[in-house]
């Protein structure tokens, strides 16, 4: 015959924080490692658009003529540095 174990309250209550703790020190070390403090967060073209004035058109357009952009699963992202960046190096064009 096989004995039955049944754990108490107070066992539970052990096994779920030492599982909560675990999983929480494998979230933060995750974060740490993909977190760079020098990484530019990519934006939308409405939030591009919006921080820039202009439409999403002109925004368009000014890809078109070599806006530098990233694809990211079929969107098109954009580092503010580089758009502005390359508005300081084409004054000369009507943008």
């Amino acid at each position: 015959m096989q004995n039955i174990f049944f754990p108490g309250e107070e066992d539970i209550k052990k096994w779920v924080q030492e599982s909560v703790r675990e999983e929480l020190k494998n979230v933060l070390s995750d974060l740490k490692s993909n977190a760079n403090p020098d990484e530019e967060p990519l934006v939308t073209r409405k939030e591009i658009g919006k921080y820039l004035r202009i439409s999403l058109v002109t925004l368009t357009d000014w890809k078109k003529r070599g806006l530098p952009h990233h694809q990211k699963r079929g969107r098109v992202l954009f580092l503010k540095s580089e758009v502005l960046n390359w508005l300081k190096n084409n004054k000369s064009e009507d943008n």
